[in-house]
């Protein structure tokens, strides 16, 4: 264990206290500084400074939890080590083993928890200590919370240390070569660190992401388990572009049987939608009924699906991965059949081979596309809104200042929320500010406070060994660097809530 370590989690856990009771005597009114009666209520909102003390604390209080895991983690690892040492050697494997159930059962009885959960302590305890010391000493200074840390051990699972350890510091090392773009990881819900770890991980797996795609679908299966209260789950392991067209396919079926008159929900639609597709038996061309698929042949899905492809990779030059919307990172193989044989519904994007930067939306030019509700799903890549996972082709096109105050409709005055937190924007003080032609809009909250936006993480793609980037002319990437115009020929979807967008909902 490392002692200096501890000591200075520890000290700033009561640097963390001692901030934390300033924000609480502020939050309940008694910190005494200056009467409530002697304040001039034009100079300042006393209710709305312990408003802002409150949301203080709980953010200051965040980082104290963060460190708190961090200490706990220490102490576990400490003692495992410490009785490691006082031990005799163990004479025989059953003796160690022994020696392990105990040291679990002693740590879960100091801590009141299962054997299980001390278990789970224990093994996260040895990862950080001893793999991931990067990762450790990021909730221990506050700077992320322990869930990111235990998402971080286990998108590192598996690799090779090297690989692991390039992983880490891409998410949480600024000075590291390609530092992850965009929000730090502490910014980012741990959904959503998740999910771009994850994607990161596949594109620099050291194993071919066709090799392991092609091990895993083997193992595609429909499971099936009972539950309480009559309900039982279904659920089916398969590959995502066939798993991602059924979902958006299900929603928009669902979507289309909404209406004044129907009272269920989206959620309890797209199951009853999914339910009937599979229980009602389709009809072959002598009218019997046929559940059956052809052996080995599973249709191209026919949703509306956003799949972003390298060019080399599209023409098979290279075997670097696509990104699916809603999903990450696929075989290229996969990503090549869907341009193919799902044009009609998939939109493929091409990027540029110098940066990896977009290029054309389902075009045959070579240009940066009109269409900006298309650059809109590129662009953000999803909801905008903190920590919202809502697919980009899911969303609304929206002005960012309303057009009825002097917006106008050019890329950077839009977003693309979704419908909830759309709603959420004319309804209530929160908006967004400071999207670019390339940067999706970060938010401001009702009380002031600023979130940034989450960017996307594109990086430098895969040449070809025959190929050399810096042979690449200028001008045989004809408009790559084009501006897009302020105002375009393709008209933005109809804004749901019209009414909504007035000075005074704003």
């Amino acid at each position: 264990m490392d002692g200096r370590a501890v000591v200075e989690t520890w000290e700033g856990i009561e640097s963390c206290v001692a901030v934390l009771a300033g924000f609480v005597r502020g939050a309940a009114g008694t910190d005494g500084a200056v009467p409530l009666a002697d304040v001039d209520p034009a100079a300042a909102d006393p209710l709305r400074d312990r408003a802002d003390a409150c949301l203080d604390g709980l953010s200051e209080l965040g980082r104290l939890e963060a460190r708190l895991a961090a200490l706990k983690v220490r102490l576990a690892a400490g003692y495992s080590t410490l009785d490691e040492a006082l031990a005799i050697p163990a004479s025989s494997p059953q003796e160690g083993s022994a020696r392990e159930m105990s040291v679990t059962a002693e740590v879960a009885g100091a801590l009141t928890v299962s054997e299980r959960s001390a278990g789970a302590l224990l093994c996260e305890a040895q990862t950080l200590t001893t793999e991931r010391p990067m990762t450790l000493t990021a909730p221990g200074s506050g700077r992320i919370s322990f869930q990111h840390a235990r998402i971080m051990c286990d998108e590192t699972a598996n690799l090779e240390p090297a690989a692991a350890a390039v992983l880490e510091a891409h998410f949480l090392d600024r000075n590291a070569p390609g530092y992850a773009r965009g929000c730090f990881a502490g910014e980012l819900v741990p959904g959503r660190f998740r999910a771009k770890a994850r994607a990161w991980r596949e594109r620099h797996h050291p194993v071919s992401i066709e090799a392991r795609h092609r091990r895993c679908a083997t193992d595609r299966r429909l499971e099936y388990a009972p539950d309480r209260d009559g309900m039982a789950w279904l659920s089916a392991y398969l590959p995502a572009d066939q798993a991602a067209g059924i979902w958006d396919r299900a929603t928009a079926a669902a979507r289309a049987l909404q209406g004044p008159s129907e009272s269920r929900t989206l959620t309890q639609l797209r199951t009853d939608v999914a339910a009937g597709w599979l229980l009602t038996p389709a009809q072959g061309v002598d009218g019997a009924a046929s559940g059956s698929v052809q052996a080995g042949v599973v249709p191209t899905p026919v949703a509306q699906v956003l799949v972003t492809v390298p060019v080399f990779s599209l023409f098979g030059l290279t075997e670097e991965p696509a990104i699916l919307d809603g999903h990450g990172p696929i075989p290229p193989s996969m990503a090549r059949r869907l341009v193919a044989e799902g044009g009609t519904s998939f939109l493929r994007v091409l990027t540029d081979p110098r940066d990896g930067a977009p290029l054309e939306i389902g075009r045959s030019s070579y240009r940066i596309p009109k269409a900006m509700r298309q650059w809109l799903w590129l662009r953000d890549g999803r909801c905008t809104f903190p920590g919202c996972n809502n697919h980009s082709l899911d969303n609304d096109a929206d002005h960012l200042l309303a057009w009825a105050d002097g917006g106008g409709t050019g890329v950077a005055n839009l977003g693309q929320p979704c419908p909830k937190h759309h709603r959420l924007k004319h309804t209530t003080a929160w908006r967004p500010v400071g999207a670019t032609r390339d940067s999706p809009p970060g938010w401001i909250s009702p009380t002031g406070r600023s979130y940034p936006s989450e960017q996307q993480d594109w990086e430098q793609p895969h040449w070809p060994g025959n190929l050399d980037p810096g042979n690449l002319e200028p001008d045989s990437l004809e408009g790559r660097d084009a501006s897009l115009p302020e105002d375009l020929d393709d008209p933005l979807p109809l804004d749901p809530w019209p009414d909504w967008s007035t000075p005074a909902a704003a």
